[in-house]
């Protein structure tokens, strides 16, 4: 067999005691016979894995064997249990005579710590917009866990603007073998693969992982639901998740807890929404529920969209309705349970914005409730945006930036600090990476701690 491991390895979903190892097999990532996705041949694949504490694989070696299956695009996802919390780990792969690239992953903490968990948030990465620099300094910093708030490929026809082509259907994906495609063209990227194998992920997803400003079951056709379940299926296959896409669905709302220090609650804004809700009853009430409940420091929501109202000055209309601006009531009860050290991820406006969360959004003396940080793109091109009048006009908001790049951020029993970190070009490679905002919370607002000249 020539090589398989060429779209590289990943693991997510960390538990204090556990992870999912993955990896896909692809002799040829860019196949474009359905039949054959990969270039393998539609038969299983034996698939050896290996779990140690040392990346030579000395110290506590674990080791299984799992089928890669035709039916998942020889894909594997490997729970591994009954590990240490808190921990490093190393983990590869072999089929055949090949061996896949060593990765590193790190289990959550245990329940009763109250150590800083170190964290990045990233999303929006269009392949043919440019290079996917910021995650190779991303995988240098080596967080504990790394979040992905969304749009990780684009169905889109290739753009007009073309750093890099798309590959051999740059027309828009619709079908299983079109999304598998697309994945396979974006994960050969060799830093998008050096950020997954340096540190464990939890994704979710936005709409281009399925149309563009989808919302739950599209228009209702057999056609959509058959799209839908397709693009579902090509995102279980190409990310580390633990659960497996049932009956055309995928659930992907869950938390993810470190210790006493933060809970991470993953949202999904896109399969269970309707004209009239954002998340559907049952994820609101899950949601509400644990924001009441929680014992832990921080309350984060890592999830894709724009959280807080943000009044754009111009032509109508002023507030995006695919944002939580078309949700207001939701988005006020949520608020409403004043659930202390909230802090809410997003991102899909491939700019940087930070903002404190209102009681009342129309009344800049409201209590704060909390605090929000919009993560730029890693490569999808901004729109034209007024960022001095947006501000302007919404004084929550606290902050603006327009380059791509990423959140490097650290939550302990104090404080939660986020740093913005940029790169000033995408079209070609070896942009370096500065930080050019730092803001930092206790729970009760803001406060910007370090900027560099832009």
């Amino acid at each position: 067999m020539a090589n398989p491991f060429t779209l590289g390895v990943a693991s997510g979903e960390p538990l204090p005691d556990g992870v999912v190892l993955w990896t896909r097999l692809a002799v040829d990532p860019l196949h474009t016979d359905p039949r054959r996705p990969g270039g393998m041949s539609p038969r299983s694949v034996d698939v050896r894995w290996q779990l140690a504490e040392d990346d030579r694989f000395t110290k506590g070696l674990r080791h299984g064997q799992i089928q890669a299956l035709p039916l998942w695009a020889h894909s594997v996802h490997v729970r591994v249990d009954g590990l240490r919390p808190g921990a490093d780990y190393y983990y590869r792969f072999r089929a055949g005579t090949q061996q896949s690239p060593v990765g590193r992953t790190r289990t959550a903490d245990d329940p009763a710590s109250t150590r800083t968990v170190r964290f990045a948030v990233a999303n929006c990465q269009r392949y043919e917009h440019g290079f996917y620099t910021a995650f190779r300094h991303l995988a240098d910093e080596r967080p504990d866990v790394v979040f992905h708030v969304g749009d990780y490929i684009y169905e889109l026809r290739q753009s007009a603007r073309v750093v890099r082509p798309v590959g051999p259907l740059p027309g828009e994906a619709s079908k299983l073998h079109e999304y598998r495609l697309r994945y396979a063209r974006y994960k050969t990227d060799l830093d998008l693969q050096a950020a997954h194998a340096a540190a464990p992920w939890v994704p979710t997803w936005d709409d281009h992982e399925v149309l563009d400003d989808y919302r739950g079951k599209g228009d209702g056709s057999e056609a959509f639901k058959k799209r839908r379940a397709a693009a579902y299926q090509a995102y279980y296959e190409h990310q580390p998740l633990r659960v497996r896409p049932q009956d055309g669905n995928l659930q992907m709302f869950r938390r993810r807890t470190y210790g006493l220090t933060a809970d991470f609650m993953v949202l999904d804004a896109r399969q269970h929404r309707s004209a009239t809700t954002m998340l559907g009853a049952a994820q609101e009430q899950w949601l509400i529920s644990r924001l009441h409940t929680s014992p832990v420091r921080w309350r984060v929501l890592i999830q894709p969209l724009f959280f807080a109202r943000r009044f754009v000055p111009g032509p109508q209309p002023n507030l995006r309705l695919d944002s939580w601006d078309g949700h207001p009531d939701q988005r006020g009860r949520i608020l409403a349970t004043r659930a202390p050290g909230l802090v809410v991820f997003s991102g899909d406006v491939h700019n940087a914005w930070a903002g404190e969360l209102k009681a009342d959004f129309l009344d800049p003396a409201s209590a704060t409730v909390g605090a929000e940080f919009v993560a730029s793109a890693i490569s999808s091109m901004p729109p034209e945006t007024d960022g001095a009048a947006v501000l302007a006009a919404n004084p929550h908001l606290k902050f603006f930036d327009g380059h791509r790049g990423y959140l490097s951020c650290s939550a302990g029993p104090a404080e939660l600090r986020v740093a913005y970190r940029a790169v000033d070009f995408v079209d070609k490679k070896g942009a370096p990476v500065r930080t050019v905002a730092e803001f930092v919370t206790d729970g009760s607002g803001l406060t910007l701690e370090n900027a560099s000249s832009k």
